[in-house]
């Protein structure tokens, strides 16, 4: 097990909940968001939904870059190889094994 560095594109104000695609370069898992950019509800909702993706509890994950950027790094402490390929078969890419 070793800790995942997970980056994303946050799109708040989204008209639903969506975790799943790529934008930019690197590419970057996209998280799109009802909450608005406002007091931090958006990163709460980007952690609620990230759980909800991979199936964890939101107090797993820890923004480590971008706290008010919509560009983020978020970290997931002992990641398993479930976790891993759950990540990459989110950014539309073939699961990688560690």
């Amino acid at each position: 097990m070793a800790d995942l560095l997970i980056e994303i594109r946050v799109r708040p104000n989204a008209s639903r909940n969506k975790v799943g695609g790529t934008a930019g370069d690197p590419p970057r898992l996209v998280v799109a968001v009802q909450a608005p950019a406002v007091d931090g509800k958006a990163n709460a909702a980007v952690i609620k939904e990230l759980a909800a993706a991979f199936g964890l509890r939101a107090r797993d994950f820890t923004i480590v870059h971008g706290e008010l950027s919509r560009d983020k790094r978020l970290l997931l402490g002992n990641a398993t190889e479930d976790q891993v390929a759950r990540y990459s078969e989110l950014l539309g890419g073939q699961p990688k094994l560690l």
